[in-house]
């Protein structure tokens, strides 16, 4: 069964606050093998022009889905999770993520399509600090391998 293609264009609440930290992004670094030290060196991102640590670029991925992740849940959409995998993501950025700040996001589902056996639904996810100053936008797209079944 194809997913219920009504929630195109659906946007969800605000998340609670994210608040970013320096060791959420130094434990993301290591997770991921990067040792630039403006990940893990106040002093060294301070020297590059930043108020803090700042985070690597796929970060926002720990949390832009928060938002939107009731959407996958919902029976009405006819998400089969255990069929659901990774697509795609991009990042386009404003300013870098870095230590101190407080992010909401607002996710919005912006396409549902199929690819052969395959469903396929991206969700955008607007990243906001707590007082409205835009820091990202993110695209998760998900695959349902053989249609919902």
């Amino acid at each position: 069964m194809a997913l219920n293609r009504d929630f195109v264009g659906r946007t969800y609440p605000p998340s609670a606050p994210y608040e970013v930290s320096r060791v959420k992004i130094k434990e993301f670094a290591a997770a991921i093998g990067d040792n630039n030290p403006l990940y893990r060196d106040r002093e060294a991102a301070q020297a590059a022009g930043y108020p803090d640590v700042i985070a690597p670029p796929t970060f926002p991925i720990v949390f832009s889905l928060q938002s939107g992740g009731e959407a996958l849940v919902d029976p009405e959409l006819g998400l089969n999770l255990a069929m659901v995998v990774h697509g795609e993501q991009r990042f386009e950025y404003v300013r870098p993520v870095h230590a101190g700040d407080e992010l909401v996001m607002t996710s919005t589902i912006t396409d549902i399509r199929t690819a052969g056996a395959n469903e396929l639904l991206t969700v955008r996810s607007d990243i906001r600090t707590v007082a409205g100053e835009p820091v990202c936008v993110t695209y998760n797209t998900i695959v349902e391998r053989g249609g919902a079944g």
